[in-house]
């Protein structure tokens, strides 16, 4: 079974994508619905897809479970998004689980890299909503940039009954071509049992116009290295900004 472990949907008709600015994002400032998605999954083989919140907005979450409800052959998981600070994380999730297509949600995102804060996630409201999320059973989704790994690897270690998922390999400095500190950081962060990664968002940290294979594989080798495959899953960025090469790993989304 082949799993495209990441992607997103989003209707610009709904809410503007306030991340979609500049020339180099213009080819993507467009819609990105399921109609996209469906025959680019078929084209390449993909059995299901994870699909991942893009924006902190409430309202999102809602209507990405209303569609995995009505795309269940397709869409298998939601990643969606909470404040994790506010009070009564629990009764929220427990409230997105009962709506339609509630059963399909599987993890919890916020946007970490944008916190002006490099020790947001060892901030204790944080903490206390990170608990909310793994007492549910969900997953939680580090979207991180290398500056705030050792803050992530601090929680990570604290919280051992929540499962985390590292996203885009923390971001890695592609274009510049730079490994340290961030390989370190990697390293010690996969030492802990109870995260994944997701082998993704690579390309999108290299120079686009001009990127090679050879410039992803030293990051690609790190993180394969630190986790093992059987602690990867991949993703094939079928539908929004992350439009990458397959990769087919035997981990699953959980």
């Amino acid at each position: 079974m082949v799993v495209d472990a990441h992607h997103h949907l989003w209707d610009l008709d709904v809410r503007d994508q306030e991340w979609i600015t500049g020339a180099a994002m213009a080819p993507i400032r467009r819609s990105f619905g399921i109609q996209d998605l469906k025959p680019l999954a078929a084209k390449a083989g993909v059995d299901a897809t994870v699909v991942v919140q893009t924006v902190s907005v409430a309202e999102e979450t809602p209507e990405l479970l209303a569609i995995a409800a009505e795309e269940a052959l397709l869409l298998a998981a939601v990643v969606g998004w909470v404040d994790l600070t506010a009070d009564g994380v629990a009764e929220r999730l427990a409230e997105l689980r009962e709506l339609p297509g509630g059963e399909f949600l599987k993890g919890i995102r916020h946007q970490v890299q944008g916190e002006p804060d490099p020790r947001w996630l060892c901030r204790e409201d944080v903490r206390r909503g990170l608990r909310a999320v793994g007492a549910a059973g969900l997953a939680y989704e580090l979207l991180t940039l290398p500056s705030q790994l050792a803050a992530a690897t601090e929680t990570v270690t604290a919280l051992e009954d929540v499962r985390f998922v590292l996203d885009h390999c923390s971001k890695p400095p592609v274009a510049t071509g730079e490994i340290e500190p961030w390989a370190s950081l990697i390293r010690d962060l996969a030492r802990r049992p109870n995260i994944t990664s997701k082998l993704s968002g690579l390309v999108t940290e290299a120079d686009w116009a001009r990127w090679t294979l050879d410039d992803l594989r030293p990051y690609a080798d790190v993180v394969l290295a630190a986790f093992g495959p059987d602690r990867l899953m991949g993703r094939l960025g079928l539908a929004g900004v992350h439009a990458g090469r397959l990769v087919r790993t035997r981990a699953g989304h959980r």
